[in-house]
């Protein structure tokens, strides 16, 4: 089956960098991370990534426990962003894949600056683009980031990896043999029930825009793939009026068919 979405947005938690590690990164995690958006990226996907830091520095967490005023935090949980984005983006040049990495924040010695057009004739270009850095603003969450950027890029989906969690669950099914999973959810279903599919933020944005989102098993075998093709996999969060038209086949609603880069790929 060829692919539901053309351009996707991939939000990677810090904490999926770390594998079953407490803390920092997997190298074979990684590997298999940035395996699967060359697959992905193979198969005609133009590809964004949006990197968490959770696996090195949480803002929140900081302010909380060290005292230490909440911009600053967040700030110091930004470079965190940083630093995963060029671990990623260093697995992806290994496996010969164009990439480049855009910081919301000014760190032009080893990261683009933001900048939204650019970011799209990247896309366009074939190139795997990472924003790192969040929105580059303290109090915001990089799921936040993630469906921002997605927004601004006109991407057809925002996919939402979790690390060993295949969906969204009514509690937490590594804590409740019972939890019960979610296939389908509206956006206002998610927020009514205060779920854990991203901040209140992120998913009213998503709301607004009307970007459907699908919540995933990064450790899932072609997990990304699968997800980009509109598999059954995860947790779909959308309008009740897109997903009956993803599940009818509506040819109105599909999505256009990928291409491939333009030659010139000496162009900036």
């Amino acid at each position: 089956m060829g692919a539901a979405y053309h351009r996707i947005l991939l939000k990677v938690s810090g904490e999926a960098l770390m594998g079953d590690r407490p803390f920092g990164f997997d190298p074979e995690t990684i590997d298999s991370i940035a395996r699967q958006i060359k697959a992905a990226k193979a198969s005609g996907l133009e590809i964004a990534v949006v990197v968490g830091a959770g696996n090195i520095f949480r803002g929140s967490d900081a302010s909380k426990e060290l005292g230490m005023d909440r911009a600053t935090a967040d700030y110091a949980g930004m470079l965190g962003t940083i630093l995963n984005s060029l671990v990623l983006q260093d697995a992806l040049e290994h496996l010969g894949v164009p990439v480049r990495t855009q910081s919301a924040i000014t760190v032009q010695a080893v990261a683009e600056p933001y900048i939204r057009r650019r970011a799209i004739r990247h896309l366009e270009k074939g190139r795997v683009v990472i924003f790192a850095a969040g929105t580059g603003n303290p109090f915001m969450t990089t799921d936040t980031a993630a469906a921002l950027r997605a927004i601004e890029i006109d991407a057809d989906v925002l996919l939402m990896s979790k690390n060993r969690v295949d969906g969204v669950y009514d509690s937490d099914p590594r804590k409740n043999p019972n939890a019960r999973k979610f296939d389908f959810l509206t956006y206002m279903d998610a927020i009514n029930r205060r779920l854990e599919v991203m901040d209140s933020t992120a998913l009213s944005l998503c709301m607004e825009n009307d970007l459907p989102i699908v919540v995933f098993d990064i450790a899932a075998p072609d997990g990304i793939l699968r997800a980009a093709r509109g598999d059954a996999i995860g947790t779909l969060v959308s309008s009740r009026e897109r997903a009956a038209a993803r599940d009818a086949g509506d040819a109105a609603q599909t999505l256009p068919t990928a291409t491939g880069p333009s030659d010139r790929s000496d162009e900036v």
